[in-house]
């Protein structure tokens, strides 16, 4: 395994502070039942995932800090907030997906929440067994950093090429096998995923859904994963970095449910991104990009191409 800060007490406790946040966050569900969810209370919830990271951040370096040192608890502490910048940015994408899938299902905004429960606790399971596995390859075969690297240039590139191309839901592989293989009812029936007719059971295209969202969690842990082992080597930091992220995935669907358009030239800001780290990736063993100039080029990347979609906006409203 590669060298890790993190230790069985950290990865611990960490895993119980994410069970209690998870909890927190579905007894919140239940209490507020099916609803539409506003932008209002969207931007509040991302406000206080962002806030807990941040929190988190800080008793990290603190804790590093005592243990090991400034340099160390500066040097991590960076790590940390570098990744869960890559990370949340590359989500937008992921949430974009979610926006297509919702609207070609016409899914009730009020069931949409719980979907997106169920979603992001699979991508939780789903990266953190991709990222074990990444962890372990690397400590063996050093020269996966350059397979990752060249993946995710090649990535950037296919997403600056097709950013403008709408998926076409009905040719996808897993929608058709359904389709082929399942009995499914035309109409939702509340937030049930199955119900029995005749004695026969159905699923519902909220089950349908719920596949596809966890599908593509897959496909952009895939994505994503190696991006941030060009950022650190510490599995810790790539774990709690990559589960932060995912859990306010949730919320900033909803923020950006309703303004997707507005964010037309975020998918170029996020190829350029994934170029950039990609490169980062292939010249770690001729020069490591430290990683305060690394958050600073992924901020600007993404501040530049968030103020360039408000502007053009306007202009053509």
């Amino acid at each position: 395994m590669l060298d890790s800060i993190g230790t069985p007490a950290l990865y611990l406790g960490f895993t119980l502070l994410v069970i209690i946040l998870l909890a927190v966050d579905f007894v919140a569900l239940r209490v507020q039942g099916s609803h539409k969810v506003s932008v209002k209370e969207a931007a509040a919830w991302s406000a206080v995932w962002i806030a807990v990271s941040l929190v988190f951040c800080g008793g990290f370096w603190w804790y590093l800090d005592n243990e090991f040192g400034r340099e160390i608890a500066n040097k991590k502490a960076l790590e940390f907030l570098t990744g869960y910048l890559i990370e949340k940015s590359l989500a937008v994408d992921n949430v974009f997906v979610w926006i297509t899938l919702f609207s070609f299902f016409a899914v009730p905004p009020a069931f949409q929440k719980r979907v997106l429960l169920y979603g992001v606790l699979g991508a939780i399971v789903m990266r953190a067994v991709l990222i074990f596995i990444g962890a372990m390859l690397l400590a063996k075969f050093h020269w996966i950093l350059y397979i990752f690297g060249l993946f995710l240039m090649l990535t950037g590139v296919k997403m600056l090429v097709f950013s403008s191309h709408e998926p076409d839901l009905e040719q996808n592989p897993l929608l058709r096998w359904m389709r082929g293989h399942m009995k499914i009812t035309n109409d939702y029936h509340g937030e049930r995923f199955f119900l029995l007719k005749n004695g026969v059971r159905y699923a519902t295209p909220m089950f349908v859904v719920l596949m596809l969202v966890e599908a593509t969690d897959l496909i952009f842990a895939v994505d994503s994963i190696p991006a941030i082992f060009a950022v650190t080597s510490d599995p810790f930091i790539v774990f709690t970095s990559n589960i932060f992220a995912i859990l306010g995935l949730r919320a900033m669907y909803f923020l950006l449910a309703d303004m997707a358009q507005r964010f037309h030239l975020l998918k170029y800001g996020l190829a350029i991104i994934l170029i950039f780290i990609g490169i980062k990736m292939l010249l770690l063993d001729i020069y490591k990009i430290p990683a305060s100039i690394a958050l600073g080029i992924v901020g600007l990347i993404l501040a530049a191409s968030i103020a360039a979609s408000f502007l053009t906006s306007r202009d053509a409203a």
